[in-house]
């Protein structure tokens, strides 16, 4: 055991493995009694690929590069593929990144196109795929740029032909709804095929907020009418429809304070704790139910477990196993349920739960550790207490070696990590980044703030018209705490974050004094010019609850705003940016930098072509990690050991 600073261990964990092990995989189904899954290629520019698991348990990717499977509603996307078995062969339609068509894709064949393209804006998009083969159509939710800007857009339910007639004929797609709903989700079809039901909201509100449940009949011809809303509001966050082998009416509300599960009306398993989550991508799934009568359910409070519901009896079954935190994917064929499944151990993973046998197994994408597993974190669950005596919950990964100490009057560096929304959480899972900093000495807390998911709606609701405050104020009190409790070095605090993260990690250096540096990473930090249409449609109205409606309160928008208050920001700070972002434009990092200038603050700006939001490529991610490292190194007084010293200018 070497006794070493913090900060300054050797590790195997590089910046390299971390970037090969970022994304996991998503979008579950069945193409007959095969499990298909979508899974990250970040060597690979960053693109998805479809991954089948034959019957007899070979793993295989089905698409290969450059076809990337995704989906740009709402830009954040939607479930982008559906298949079936047609003469006993896969029969596959999916939406290709680069140019947003729906394609055709038979095994061994080059994919067809089934949509046509279009020049106006961002041009068509498509989500949620559902095959209809005896109508030989594809039902799914069209999105259509009708200008230029980000929010001249219309959203409609439609059906495209399977035999590739609407390839270049825009009005071969036959449209199932008019565009006076601002966003729809894909329709899901009752046992029957005679009912179709969906969900709706309009701006301000995002899904969290309020949506509204939609059923409609489904005539002979495929024409839908008679559509109705039966449950939500503006009030009522209503995050999934589906319907019950019997033709019930299945859908997750949080009427109650809590997303749970009801039928036709009434709860089937009434708790404190979520069914449902968040709807940032069309086509989530937190239950499916079986043909033979339960219900597959991801659910927990602050943390989710696979389950088997029992509609009668409102008793759950949770799936035994090592995963402590399951995605919002589910699928089912028969008495077989696939999810994906994670733990603080073992990286997201494809998860088969047979219900006959209770019987739970890896079946795709299994974790392998590439290095000892001694090297990984161990969290800690905790909650802290904020402004107020409110509760925090955080996450809290002290620094960790298995062959390194550091000396006896020692304390370690942290970085307190603000997650992205805001209206999101910081699962409890194995993530290589954290590793990444704790196997060298550097502790990690992940807070989980005021106006996070997975505790209710009241602690969803403590961020409403108070972000840049609850946000800013929740991780400085985990942070301090820390210090105060002798877990960190309160000279050697660090601040960071993604998306609203980076707003937050922004803001906290405008306004408080708790942080030594920090790091931001494609983010919101000029509010006015962000509501006034610098963002894509899905967002461009979500400061109106996060903020205040900006006709009503511009001063708040100012005074919050960190490219307002760059004259405050004293602590050294890397920008992170990807140039073709449309969530977070470059923009609002350019102002930012001007503001910036000239104040003699250390700082690093980098900028990443062909990045969007979120970084994809193995490249960026892994400049990304090395450059924070280093501002860290350069600011805390440590030595990483091999990796490129970043430049600050001043």
């Amino acid at each position: 055991m070497q006794t070493l600073p913090y900060g300054s261990w050797p590790s195997p964990i590089d910046a390299a493995l971390a970037a090969a092990h970022d994304g996991h995989p998503e979008y579950v189904g069945f193409v007959g009694a095969e499990a298909w899954w979508t899974e990250p290629r970040p060597t690979e520019g960053g693109r998805r690929t479809l991954v089948r698991r034959r019957v007899g348990g070979r793993e295989e990717p089905v698409l290969p590069a450059p076809w990337n499977v995704r989906s740009r509603v709402i830009e954040y996307g939607g479930h982008p593929w559906a298949g079936a078995i047609v003469d006993g062969r896969p029969l596959v339609v999916f939406v290709n990144f680069a140019d947003q068509r729906l394609y055709r894709y038979e095994l061994d064949a080059e994919p067809q196109p089934l949509t046509p393209l279009s020049l106006v804006g961002g041009g068509l998009r498509w989500a949620e795929p559902q095959l209809l083969l005896d109508r030989g159509e594809v039902w799914c939710v069209l999105e259509e740029f009708t200008g230029d800007g980000p929010s001249d857009v219309r959203r409609v339910l439609a059906a495209v032909p399977l035999d590739g007639s609407a390839a270049q004929d825009r009005d071969a797609v036959r449209e199932l709804t008019d565009d006076r709903r601002r966003f729809v989700t894909g329709p899901r079809l009752s046992p029957d095929g005679r009912t179709a039901a969906w969900l709706t909201w309009e701006h301000p509100r995002m899904p969290w907020d309020g949506t509204e449940l939609v059923v409609a009949g489904v005539g002979e011809d495929g024409v839908l009418h008679d559509a109705r809303i039966v449950a939500g509001g503006t009030d009522e966050s209503i995050a999934q429809v589906d319907w019950a082998a019997d033709g019930s009416l299945l859908y997750a509300s949080d009427r109650s304070g809590w997303w749970n599960l009801y039928r036709d009306g009434v709860p089937l398993c009434p708790r404190e704790e979520e069914f449902a989550g968040p709807l940032w991508k069309l086509g989530q799934r937190w239950f499916a139910p079986l043909e033979s009568g339960p219900i597959a359910v991801v659910h927990g409070r602050g943390a989710t477990a696979l389950g088997l519901l029992d509609p009668e009896t409102g008793e759950i079954v949770d799936a035994a196993g090592p995963w402590t935190e399951f995605g919002a994917t589910l699928a089912v064929h028969g008495e077989r349920i696939v999810a994906v499944g994670a733990s603080p151990r073992s990286a997201y993973e494809v998860v088969e739960l047979d219900t006959r046998t209770g019987r739970a197994r890896v079946v795709g994408a299994e974790h392998e550790d590439a290095v000892d597993p001694a090297h990984y974190p161990e969290p800690q669950i905790r909650t802290f207490t904020g402004p107020a005596g409110r509760d925090i919950h955080a996450h809290v990964y002290p620094p960790h070696s298995p062959v390194c100490v550091s000396p006896g009057d020692e304390l370690p560096p942290y970085v307190v990590w603000a997650h992205g929304g805001p209206t999101s959480r910081a699962p409890l899972v194995l993530d290589l980044a954290i590793a990444y900093f704790t196997s060298r000495g550097i502790g990690v807390a992940e807070v989980n703030y005021g106006g996070s998911t997975g505790y209710g709606r009241e602690y969803r609701g403590r961020l409403r018209e108070q972000w840049g405050v609850v946000d800013v104020e929740d991780c400085a009190a985990v942070a301090l705490a820390l210090a105060d409790e002798g877990t960190a070095d309160r000279d050697r605090l660090a601040v960071r974050g993604g998306s609203a993260g980076g707003w937050t990690a922004a803001a906290s250096l405008a306004v408080t004094d708790v942080y030594a540096c920090g790091t931001i990473l494609y983010p919101v930090l000029d509010l006015a010019t962000w509501a006034e249409g610098e963002t894509h449609d899905f967002e461009s109205q979500y400061l109106h609850t996060l903020v205040g409606p900006l006709d009503e309160v511009p001063g708040r928008y100012a005074e919050r705003s960190p490219v307002e208050h760059a004259d405050r920001i004293t602590a050294p700070f890397l920008l992170l940016q990807g140039l073709d972002d449309v969530i977070c434009p470059p923009a609002q990092s350019e102002r930012f930098l001007e503001r910036m200038r000239g104040r003699r603050v250390p700082h690093a700006h980098i900028a990443f072509e062909g990045e969007g939001h979120g970084f994809r490529r193995s490249e960026t991610m892994i400049r990304a990690l090395e450059s924070e490292l280093s501002l860290y190194a350069q600011v805390f007084g440590i030595d990483p050991r091999d990796i490129p010293t970043l430049e600050l200018l001043k």
